[in-house]
């Protein structure tokens, strides 16, 4: 409890708590939807809001919100109203996206103190502010969630049917991925654009091995997102680590461990039935 003495460890803890919100919501939706490099792009497009913001000397998380808002709505319209494909519109952005970053930070006079930790991560470095953004982009999420429940829940398991009773499919698929790029903002600062998708995936892949529920999928993978996140921010507090790879490494792990006991499991069921 010794750790919770110091400011930086209790702005990470919430910080980990209010990133698994909208990671367990959206991540869901990820899954479930196979839209994983998506969420790449998206990230990696995000790298043109933080140059940007360095440039125009505003916040790069605040700056990152409009960039990567826009890199997912080009990539929806590209990839569904064009005959070019949807990785080669991901390759697109993800590309331009960070090469735009890259011209900003060049043309922005000194030195960015602070950029590694938007590319690797660095959840023991977030300021209240941060906090405050991420706790707007989490109720944000919760209310499209919460008024779109039945239609999202819907174009994710049956598209086809979801077109024949009325429901704009195309509209609420790049509100997907709107909620993508709000969670990636979200992200940045946890773990870092590069290993951005590991919290956005791993523990909604977790869970689905174990429910198929919608509701009791997002619930399980918030409470199982804030568990390990802060689990791995402890051991990398006793190990001197880096938290935002020690926490990927603690989710890949658990992973392959609830792989292993969904196996054993199938496995017992089986044999009781034969």
């Amino acid at each position: 409890m010794e750790i919770f003495q110091y400011e930086f460890m209790r702005n990470a803890v919430i910080a980990a708590v209010l990133v698994n919100i909208a990671c367990g919501i959206v991540g869901t939706y990820v899954v479930i939807k196979k839209i994983v490099f998506i969420s790449g792009g998206i990230s990696h497009a995000a790298f043109g809001g933080i140059g940007l913001g360095y440039f125009l000397g505003i916040p790069p998380i605040v700056a990152a919100i409009p960039f990567s808002l826009i890199s997912a709505i080009t990539i929806g319209l590209i990839s569904k109203r064009s005959k070019l494909s949807e990785d080669a519109a991901i390759g697109i952005i993800w590309a331009v996206g960070m090469a735009s970053g890259i011209i900003f930070i060049n043309l922005t006079p000194g030195y960015a103190p602070d950029l590694f930790s938007y590319l690797f991560g660095n959840i023991l470095t977030i300021p209240v502010s941060d906090l405050y953004i991420m706790f707007a982009m989490d109720l944000i999420i919760i209310l499209i969630v919460a008024l779109f429940f039945k239609e999202f829940y819907a174009i994710s398991f049956d598209e086809e049917f979801s077109t024949v009773t009325g429901i704009p499919n195309r509209i609420l698929y790049l509100v997907i991925l709107c909620m993508v790029a709000l969670s990636v903002v979200v992200l940045i600062r946890i773990v870092g654009i590069i290993l951005v998708i590991a919290l956005l995936t791993i523990p909604s892949s977790i869970c689905r091995q174990f429910t198929y529920n919608m509701k009791k999928l997002i619930i399980s993978s918030i409470v199982t997102g804030i568990i390990l996140t802060i689990t791995g921010l402890w051991i990398s507090y006793l190990l001197d680590l880096a938290s935002g790879a020690t926490i990927i490494l603690l989710l890949a792990l658990v992973f392959l461990l609830s792989f292993f006991i969904k196996k054993a499991v199938t496995a017992v069921r089986r044999l009781k039935t034969r």
